[in-house]
């Protein structure tokens, strides 16, 4: 049995795809919840696991809000493209851990990278679609899950 827990999400993501997308991946992978702050969409269709069935999605209505609600003990991991970025491919995944993944069209804000333990990265030839940026992430945890 594993131990601790993590959770995905995305900051304003563009489209209701991208939910539905990594709301699959997060039930395939194992992540125990979902969330996304400060949304720009009205419904997803993507989900055709029905992975609402399976783990919780929390809407936080913008940072301040998502920051009260972080759990105790639990590391931010940011996934941003930046000069100060640790490698994914070396990066070694916390017990409990909350990814955020920023907008396609944006950055995550520097007010919520601040207050990450951790900035991570990954290389890629071209950037991927959100919602394939947290499949990668949560694919890495999982292939490393024998460090908790």
């Amino acid at each position: 049995m594993n131990r601790g827990y993590c959770g995905i999400g995305m900051y304003s993501p563009k489209t209701s795809m991208n939910l539905g997308t990594l709301w699959r991946s997060a039930y395939c992978l194992g992540a125990d919840f979902i969330f996304t702050i400060g949304d720009r969409y009205k419904k997803q269709c993507s989900d055709t696991v029905k992975a609402y069935r399976h783990i919780p999605y929390w809407r936080f209505e913008d940072s301040i809000d998502f920051q009260k609600h972080i759990p105790y003990d639990c590391h931010l991991v940011c996934v941003e493209l930046t000069e100060s970025a640790r490698s994914l491919k070396t990066f070694v995944h916390p017990e409990r851990a909350i990814y955020l993944l920023g907008p396609e069209d944006g950055n995550i804000p520097l007010e919520l990278l601040v207050k990450a333990q951790h900035i991570v990265r990954f290389d890629s030839k071209h950037c991927l679609n959100v919602a394939s940026a947290g499949t990668v992430v949560l694919y890495d945890r999982q292939s490393k899950a024998k460090n908790f």
